[in-house]
């Protein structure tokens, strides 16, 4: 028996000349390309793998959390991780090259004082390289961060957030405590006061829409209660017509 006229089935396969040759790369890869097509057009056919996830994605916009399914979920825990990776990424490297662009300021000979902002910002210097001579951190450092705190405290309070207009109250007020600290003592109680005004005239921009009024919602029940007197009275059966002695318990009036 050759090669070609082996077995199947206990049955002998007759000699064929496809037997002989095999099939070209070029032919093999039009048949798996073919392959690929039929089944992504399946696919895409009601029931089919990829019809049934555009269905679950189009129902995933109006449903509620609980109903979507579950590999949206994942894929959108997913992207909302990384998106948070990069924005803590992201917002690293800018507060770095800001505290970085602010500490090239030196801490004390960029203001004398003349002006109203020198007369706010001169005494902050000052305050902040007596104290850094005591520290194991440069003037040009803490000046740097004094700035970085104000600018999002003012920036976070105007759009809202709770947490930067607290940032901006605490700003102010150990603003103010290193004025009066550092200021000439002729000039104290002026300087602190009009440091005081200028951080309240920036306070309407940080915080903007706080009222100190508290916020009452008024909501309908959602059940309303409507007390109502039921009373139930039993009425006795009539009197057949043939009956004229009435009840066995009703007697006549004797005399």
């Amino acid at each position: 028996m050759s090669h070609n006229d082996r077995q199947m089935n206990g049955q002998h396969r007759p000699n064929n000349i496809l037997d002989q040759f095999e099939l070209s790369p070029a032919r093999k890869g039009k048949q798996r390309l073919t392959r690929l097509r039929t089944a992504w057009r399946k696919s895409w056919e009601e029931g089919g793998f990829l019809h049934q996830r555009w269905e679950e994605v189009g129902q995933a916009r109006h449903a509620s959390w609980h109903e979507v399914a579950n590999w949206i979920k994942t894929a959108a825990l997913f992207g909302g991780l990384s998106l948070i990776v990069l924005m803590l990424d992201a917002a690293g490297d800018i507060t770095s090259a800001a505290l970085k662009g602010l500490s090239n300021v030196p801490a004390t000979s960029a203001s004398d004082g003349s002006g109203l902002w020198g007369m706010v910002d001169h005494p902050v210097r000052v305050f902040l390289a007596d104290q850094a001579a005591h520290l194991a951190v440069a003037p040009a450092a803490l000046y740097a961060f004094w700035q970085l705190t104000g600018l999002l405290g003012l920036v976070g309070g105007f759009f809202g957030n709770a947490g930067a207009r607290i940032a901006w109250v605490l700003f102010g007020i150990g603003s103010l405590a290193m004025i009066w600290s550092a200021a000439p003592a002729g000039g104290r109680a002026a300087a602190t006061g009009l440091s005081a005004l200028m951080w309240a005239l920036a306070s309407i921009f940080a915080l903007r829409g706080l009222t100190l009024r508290p916020i009452v919602h008024n909501h309908p029940p959602q059940y309303q209660f409507s007390p109502a007197l039921h009373l139930h009275a039993t009425i006795p059966a009539p009197t057949p017509a043939g009956d004229d002695h009435g009840p066995d318990n009703v007697h006549p009036l004797q005399r």
